[in-house]
């Protein structure tokens, strides 16, 4: 039969004089220990980037606590209007109020919509809510085990000292009983048996937590593939926002044409940069075609495109990354993936390039070309 395992209150005793340097302690080895420590790092790191990543999707703090909350009692977040919808449904209540017949009518705002936030926090309160609390949970049990397993070692070194002052030591022998001596030895073989109890536990319960722990290196991989998920899904995102803004821009564009005045200046849409060279540097290493008379610079009169040739040398083809509708005659429709040839003319918006694509060519949007070496 097993001895009866050590008290609890050996456990507190334990803890407190391994504190004050008193008592040993069972160390466990360096790869443990590197395991231990690593799942500390992803355990606070991931804390910090989820909280971070909820503040940025809703920056309003009140909003984030009602989430908490809802999330909590396990009930389903009520829908909430983010500000640009917002504005959104405002200028469309504008447009259906003032009529057709107005500026504010002629144009319609659009509601691009970002998908996948939820793909990259689902994992990360996954991990902290489950994976982190079973492996806490067993880090507990196995601290507890390694202070009984230095509380019987202990036990077993005073059991051992005991018995060997009771049998070794002739004034001792000739002042305590037979039967006190025979109680030492048998103090010290229960002590043995606790031991090998409390080691065989220990040793169990270490390879629970050191499985746990390798399993941190899955949970890094889940994450990342989340991380690309959300970087996916964001990108395509703004590219719909860039898009519906290229589009209201032309209409209201169009609303400058149907009523003079409204607007001043250009109306030309402006391409942030969203391919990786930026249009200011594309269109400096784009070859240049001479000047054509009679051909005004872009914006004040209309492209003469039939009069503009390609430069005898060092045209460069481009790929088209997004699809692209031309607004007028003067440009040239894009379909994604397509292979076209580029060049630059003198004077031109450095954020447009001249694209033929057989017999075909008109203005070109930088950001929605790559540019090939």
């Amino acid at each position: 039969e097993d001895p009866p395992p050590p008290p609890t209150s050996a456990l507190p005793r334990q803890f407190t004089e391994e504190k004050f340097g008193q008592a040993e302690k069972t160390e466990l080895d360096a790869h443990f220990e590197n395991l231990l420590a690593r799942a500390d790092s992803t355990k606070n790191w991931t804390e910090k980037i989820l909280r971070q990543t909820e503040v940025l999707l809703q920056p309003n703090p009140s909003a984030r606590v009602e989430e908490f909350l809802y999330e909590k009692l396990d009930r389903k977040v009520p829908s909430r209007v983010t500000n640009g919808e917002l504005l959104a449904q405002y200028m469309a209540e504008a447009a259906s109020e003032l009529g057709p017949s107005t500026p504010y009518g002629e144009c319609a705002a659009r509601r691009p919509r970002g998908g996948g936030p939820l793909l990259f926090l689902t994992p990360l309160r996954d991990f902290l809510e489950g994976d982190w609390k079973t492996i806490s949970k067993e880090r507990r049990l196995l601290h507890n085990r390694r202070l009984d397993l230095d509380a019987c070692k202990a036990r077993l070194k005073k059991a051992k000292a005991a018995e060997a002052k009771a049998t070794t030591v002739p004034d001792f022998q000739e002042t305590r009983p037979r039967n006190y001596i025979l109680s030492a030895s048998a103090s010290a073989v229960s002590a043995e048996q606790e031991l090998r109890v409390a080691q065989t536990e220990f040793d169990r319960q270490a390879e629970v937590t050191r499985l746990l722990l390798e399993g941190i290196s899955s949970t890094h991989v889940n994450h990342l593939r989340c991380l690309h998920e959300f970087v996916k899904s964001q990108t395509t995102y703004y590219a719909q926002c860039y898009r519906h803004m290229l589009d209201l821009q032309k209409q209201l564009g169009r609303c400058g044409r149907r009523f003079p005045g409204t607007f001043v200046g250009t109306t030309e849409p402006a391409s942030p940069p969203l391919s990786s060279t930026s249009p200011t540097t594309a269109a400096a290493t784009m070859p240049v075609v001479p000047s054509v008379a009679g051909l005004a610079p872009p914006g004040e009169a209309a492209l003469c495109l039939e009069e503009v040739a390609p430069p005898a040398s060092g045209t460069r083809k481009a790929r088209v990354l997004y699809d692209y509708e031309a607004a007028d005659s003067s440009e040239l429709a894009l379909l994604a993936d397509e292979l076209i040839t580029v060049y630059s003319l003198p004077g031109m918006d450095p954020d447009w390039l001249i694209g033929e694509r057989g017999n075909k060519k008109g203005k070109v949007p930088v950001t929605y070309l790559e540019l090939l070496s």
